[in-house]
């Protein structure tokens, strides 16, 4: 798959990284000459541009992307570069990052954007779901398909703690994404182990949810 993620400042590089351990093609763009730090992310293709100006889109070759996702700091250049990404290029998907929630209404598809990712959303997700350890907290639904992101914080009397995540039983149809652990990102392989506190995000189909959460806090669901 080939992504062009616009936006390559630390949460752009963030995902290009994980999108290239998962063995997909990624492109970085950005105006900004000081945010082109190819050593950053050497295997992936890095474009000096402007993503809101067509010519920079042709020069990415954007009609052969799967996806762009619109990473900036700056809401109004990641509906932009949504907009364009899907009509004048006809890219697949599109996902947009949402820096301020008042702007979150936007965000849809009517300009551009298949999915939008807002971060004082899933932030306030957690604190609004009165969130504790071992529950199964969903933080947003896919536009297309059904599927949502959701997050658990690992209790500590969990069967898995020290288990590496190629040894555990997840659903089929199950894909854990990230581990959050002590202010790290760590990209699971099946080799890492999750340990108690680990913040878990997973992609699953709503059916597939409480099974996932009695698997790995069967004790605080009755299990």
């Amino acid at each position: 798959m080939r992504v062009a993620i616009a936006g390559a400042g630390a949460v752009g590089r963030s995902i290009a990284r994980e999108l290239i351990h998962n063995g997909h093609q990624v492109l970085l763009v950005d105006k900004n000459p000081d945010s082109i730090k190819p050593e950053r992310v050497p295997n992936a293709e890095w474009l000096l541009a402007d993503s809101c100006e067509m010519s920079s889109l042709e020069e990415a070759r954007l009609d052969q992307c799967d996806v762009v996702i619109a990473a900036t700091g700056d809401d109004k250049v990641n509906l932009v570069t949504a907009l364009l990404a899907k009509t004048e290029f006809g890219v697949p998907r599109t996902v947009g990052r949402v820096n301020h929630p008042n702007n979150e209404w936007l965000f849809t598809e009517a300009w551009g954007v298949d999915v939008n990712v807002s971060t004082p959303r899933i932030m306030s997700a957690l604190v609004e779901e009165a969130v504790t350890v071992g529950d199964l907290v969903r933080l947003f639904t896919f536009r297309q398909g059904n599927a949502n992101l959701v997050e658990m914080t690992l209790p500590t009397d969990s069967p898995y703690v020290g288990t590496p995540t190629g040894l555990i039983p997840f659903p089929e149809n199950c894909a854990l994404v990230t581990i959050l652990r002590d202010g790290q990102v760590y990209v699971p392989d099946p080799e890492q182990p999750i340990e108690a506190g680990d913040e878990l995000l997973f992609v699953v189909p709503a059916d597939i949810e409480e099974k996932l959460e009695r698997l790995l806090a069967p004790s605080a669901h009755g299990g």
